[in-house]
């Protein structure tokens, strides 16, 4: 089993602002499953993608509480971090390019931060949906807690299909495959 942890803000004040990318894409793959559960600080989809068993975790922590909700259903579950992928926003990546990474920093994203400090590594896949560029006259939680325009969100909604191919490639085990078609992913033309 594996997980794929979609940050964001929960509430519906937050629901279609920039940090919350994450959650924007994640409800795209889990459209049509069951109903979800609420457990571990977290609303969690149980279903498949390639044919394996994946649960679809949505922290309700906040962002910056993120990993407690990740590290508690990991530990439930005894999924090592090298299966719990997070999908998320990166303002250092322009608007509609994705990015896969087996392992990395956490940079600037405090959500980012607390899921290396609740799982103890940074050895955990990663999938970056490009936000930015960040306004230069923006302090960067204006900015991430601004909301997308019509056309930004339109961009972002664009790269279901893209993302829903990679998150099945890494399931698959393919991280090859996964790296090769997000880094196929060019902006999308708004």
């Amino acid at each position: 089993m594996k997980i794929i942890a979609c940050l964001g803000n929960p509430g519906t004040q937050y629901t279609q602002t920039r940090h919350n990318a994450g959650f924007i894409l994640g409800h795209t793959v889990v459209s049509g499953w069951s109903d979800p559960a609420v457990k571990h600080q977290a609303i969690v989809y149980d279903g498949r993608l390639a044919g394996q068993k994946v649960l679809v975790v949505f922290p309700q922590t906040y962002m910056n509480l993120s990993g407690r909700a990740i590290r508690s259903i990991a530990t439930f579950y005894k999924i090592p971090p090298s299966d719990c992928l997070v999908l998320y926003d990166d303002f250092d990546l322009p608007l509609g390019v994705l990015r896969f990474r087996v392992k990395g920093s956490a940079g600037t994203h405090n959500g980012m931060k607390s899921i290396v400090v609740e799982l103890g590594t940074t050895e955990f896949p990663r999938l970056r949906i490009g936000i930015g560029p960040k306004a230069t006259d923006r302090s960067v939680s204006d900015f991430v807690l601004s909301s997308f325009s019509q056309s930004e969100l339109l961009t972002i909604q664009r790269l279901a299909q893209p993302t829903l191919e990679i998150l099945s490639l890494w399931v698959a085990g393919d991280i090859d495959g996964a790296t090769r078609r997000a880094a196929s992913e060019q902006e999308v033309q708004q």
